[in-house]
């Protein structure tokens, strides 16, 4: 499905037009936002998670959970989201990055010591997310 969605491309002047700094520095530049420091930290609220830079749905409410990271956690995407993984090894580290399908936009690493039903905690930086409120949806 991921060959088959329009991909997104933008001048790095368009992207700085559209984003703020730090969400610039975090999606645009593979940044990554001080621990306990972005506003869907603590984040309880019923609904779904979008790349802040194309409005791509990424992650519902009811897979986020607290791991005490830092960082908005995660353990399992949205079954459209086809969320891209990466290997990367910067700063002498052996991680896996993840992407956003549509924008290339950087989102953040996935580690394998999230919870059931996964096993996976999706370690999300809230710069580059956008919440959409849903009510209807289950916690």
């Amino acid at each position: 499905m991921a060959d088959m969605m329009k991909k997104i491309t933008k001048s790095e002047r368009e992207w700085q037009a559209q984003l703020d700094a730090e969400q610039y520095r975090v999606t645009r530049q593979a940044g990554t936002e001080a621990p306990f420091s972005g506003k869907y930290c603590d984040h309880s609220e019923k609904g779904h998670y979008e790349c802040v830079c194309c409005g791509h749905p990424l992650f519902g409410s009811d897979s986020k959970y607290h791991s005490g990271c830092g960082w908005p956690s995660f353990h399992g995407e949205l079954d459209t989201a086809e969320v891209v993984q990466r290997a990367d090894f910067s700063h002498g580290m052996r991680r896996i990055e993840l992407l956003c399908p549509q924008c290339d936009a950087h989102l953040g690493h996935i580690f394998p010591d999230g919870p059931p039903p996964t096993g996976q905690r999706y370690c999300i930086n809230s710069a580059s997310l956008k919440f959409v409120s849903d009510p209807s949806r289950e916690k």
